[in-house]
């Protein structure tokens, strides 16, 4: 997990496309849960503003979904509020489910809060979480499977070996997955070896 800079700046029809007609569903329908999906239109924006990365695995990613911080089965009022959305893969999706405030928000992080371990790939939490956030932040990585769930270890380390393959350069990894290359370049500087 990685800071994402917000809010994320609101598309430009996004409230005649969706809010407007979402709040208009809503008060029609107070107790149906098949939420018209009218935010799906602006996922391209969503995605553009997390720069095409999870907000939980900090990497760039080809199955983005929209996904409701806080769930639309617990808080149907902020169903079409655009700042209640995040940017996820959709298998971190759906271990997120109605968890809602439980997990930590990719809008609270701050730099330097989580690292990933060479050459092992497993995400662990720094001592630079603040002890307000450690329980929360540790129910997140846990829950979500963020250490070492086998799809985020496999693009964990499909990025790095693109990496180390020349087929991507330093600036590509730092953009397409930060904190892989944040190991490198700590690896680099503090064991002097190559690449493992």
């Amino acid at each position: 997990m990685i800071p994402v800079a917000h809010p994320i700046r609101k598309p430009k029809n996004f409230t005649r496309d969706s809010e407007t007609p979402g709040k208009a569903w809503l008060a029609a329908n107070t107790v149906s849960e098949r939420f018209p999906a009218h935010w799906q239109k602006y996922q391209p924006q969503l995605a553009t503003g997390f720069h095409d990365r999870c907000g939980w695995w900090a990497m760039r990613i080809a199955d983005g979904a929209v996904d409701h911080y806080l769930s639309k089965k617990l808080h149907r009022d902020r169903a079409y509020d655009w700042g209640n959305y995040r940017y996820i893969s959709t298998s971190v999706n759906s271990s997120k489910r109605n968890l809602d405030d439980q997990v930590l928000d990719p809008f609270d992080i701050q730099p330097g809060w989580f690292d990933v371990h060479l050459p092992s790939m497993l995400l662990r939490r720094t001592g630079a979480v603040p002890p307000a956030f450690q329980a929360k932040a540790d129910f997140t990585i846990k829950r979500l499977r963020l250490v070492s769930g086998h799809k985020v270890r496999r693009n964990r380390r499909a990025w790095y070996e693109d990496y180390k393959n020349g087929q991507i350069t330093d600036a590509g990894l730092a953009a397409y997955a930060p904190l892989v290359a944040e190991a490198v370049g700590e690896w680099i500087r503090t064991k002097g070896l190559p690449l493992p």
